[in-house]
């Protein structure tokens, strides 16, 4: 099977035809923000859209990178059907202790989802979201999404209730969509060329029958971008999720993004293929790699300027229950809710959520500070791996991280480009030394990890590998932390007390066992 590197400067010769002026849109965000930027779900505030859409996505944390580090969602697994085909996807796989799209542990009616969605509110009341992702379509499943839907738009009006769709089905359901007030839609959408999509799709059902091939993936294609415009005319939000699949679709996800942003889309998330054999998927058992942290990085960077980029997705099961990055599913289980009290306290769910608040515009204050004592741009840009357990702050141990978010910085900005799934080091109090090769080759294009705490054993091994660990700005806030290490970085290089060096290539690991 071809695969291909597409290396940045390939990539920056499209930026061109992504800069082309946008049809009128019913809703989205500045592209220019307080940064000349376009990227509303990573970091943009009030003053970058309009106030009615701010109000939308200030606490929704797939529509907000600053939200996702305070705010948390939930999936109900209420949708098993589905009515497309895609050769990265395989819905029969389960592993309690792994995160990715199709994965359940239990598939629920309406009426336990609904419980579930109450108990889990009662429980996590920085809980904003509810969103139905399978683990099939959720308009393949139009009854149970929408009475799960009716349910919970009467018994908690204060959650924002989103769905995610391939697109097949969805011109049929935009009025029931607005009905229940789902102002928040993901559309996977993997190209604009019925030739690229036959090698990503082998069959769809449609008009009640089969079809395959060229016309399968035409079909699919007319019926995303008509959905689309629909939504963007009644003024829905949409996210378009990409799965970046090298040699297939790499380059032209450029041509997907310039495309949703003329039809309306609010963002675009590129995520990576995930194609470990083990998951038994088409892909993954002939043979098509996944892209690395660099592959990744390019595209998203050569669509800057097209349709605005999320960078903070975790690709969550269909069950997922937490902040993004962590799954707390586990804990609400149908056995474990019955023996649990519900006690749906909206004004308590508002006030907590004040507090949630005040420390966001705490983090966002101390940004704004750090970025003002930068000392300005002298062109070096760096990465920098953080381990964190939420609150936008550095404040988790080495040992229990699985998973590192991922930060650009430079003298004058400082942005977060993704994250880095690992393998859990300390098991049952114990570090598994055979584990930190795994986590070095995922951070490996980093210069430094920050943590709260770390042990001698891996801080040697990263020392070795090129990355400094940092316990310096334990329990700060990122930004502020990222900011002060960077600055006496360039300060020791200026000084000739160390050299730097640029970093090379990571590995995304899509496998990684996320509990002991």
């Amino acid at each position: 099977m071809q695969s291909a590197y597409i290396s940045l400067g390939d990539l920056k010769a499209h930026r061109t035809a992504l800069a082309a002026p946008a049809v009128p849109q019913a809703s989205g965000c500045s592209t220019t923000g307080s940064a000349g930027k376009a990227s509303c779900g990573s970091s943009d505030g009030p003053g970058d859209m309009p106030a009615e859409i701010w109000e939308k996505v200030k606490n929704h944390p797939c529509y907000s990178e600053e939200a996702h580090h305070h705010y948390a969602r939930m999936h109900v697994a209420v949708a098993p059907a589905c009515n497309i085909q895609c050769n990265y996807c395989n819905r029969k796989y389960d592993c309690s202790n792994e995160s990715r799209p199709g994965v359940v542990s239990q598939k629920l009616t309406p009426d336990q989802a609904v419980k579930k969605v109450l108990t889990v509110a009662s429980e996590i009341p920085q809980m904003t979201v509810l969103g139905i992702a399978g683990p099939g379509d959720a308009l393949a499943n139009p009854q149970k999404t929408f009475e799960t839907f009716r349910q919970l738009q009467e018994k908690a009006p204060d959650i924002k209730l989103c769905l995610s769709t391939n697109g097949l089905a969805l011109p049929d359901y935009v009025d029931e969509i607005c009905r229940y007030n789902i102002d928040h839609v993901t559309i996977t959408i993997n190209m604009v060329d019925p030739a690229v999509g036959e090698k990503i799709y082998p069959w769809i059902y449609w008009d009640h029958r089969r079809i395959t091939g060229y016309e399968a993936a035409k079909v699919l294609h007319e019926r995303q971008m008509l959905g689309l415009e629909m939504l963007t005319a009644r003024g829905v939000l949409t996210k378009i999720n990409s799965v970046l699949i090298p040699g297939i679709n790499d380059e032209h996800l450029m041509e997907v993004n310039r495309e949703v942003k003329k039809r309306g889309a609010f963002l675009h998330n590129i995520m990576p293929l995930i194609s470990e054999a083990e998951h038994g998927t088409h892909f993954g058992l002939t043979g098509q790699r996944g892209p690395s942290a660099q592959e990744l990085k390019d595209v998203q960077d050569a669509c800057a300027g097209g349709a605005n980029l999320m960078r903070h997705c975790r690709q969550c099961r269909a069950d997922a229950v937490g902040l993004l990055g962590e799954d707390r599913s586990d804990e609400f289980t149908l056995d474990k809710i019955e023996e649990m009290e519900i006690v749906y306290d909206l004004e308590k769910r508002r006030e907590y959520q004040d507090k949630v608040e005040a420390e966001r515009q705490a983090q966002h204050a101390a940004k704004e500070a750090a970025l003002a004592s930068a000392g300005g741009d002298d062109g070096m840009k760096v990465l920098v791996a953080v381990a964190t357990t939420g609150g936008g702050k550095v404040n988790q141990h080495f040992g229990h991280a699985t998973e590192f978010q991922i930060y650009e910085l430079t003298g004058a900005s400082t942005a977060f480009i993704g994250h880095r799934r690992v393998d859990l080091y300390c098991q049952g109090g114990y570090g598994e030394d055979e584990q930190l090769p795994s986590i070095v080759n995922a951070i490996n294009d980093c210069h430094a990890v920050l943590v709260a705490k770390i042990g001698a054993c891996p801080r040697d091994e990263l020392k070795a590998a090129g990355i400094e660990p940092v316990e310096e700005y334990a329990h700060e806030f990122i930004e502020k932390a990222a900011l002060a290490w960077f600055a006496d970085y360039r300060r020791r290089v200026a000084a000739g007390e160390i050299e730097h060096i640029e970093r090379g290539d990571a590995r995304i690991r899509q496998g990684a066992v996320m509990a002991a």
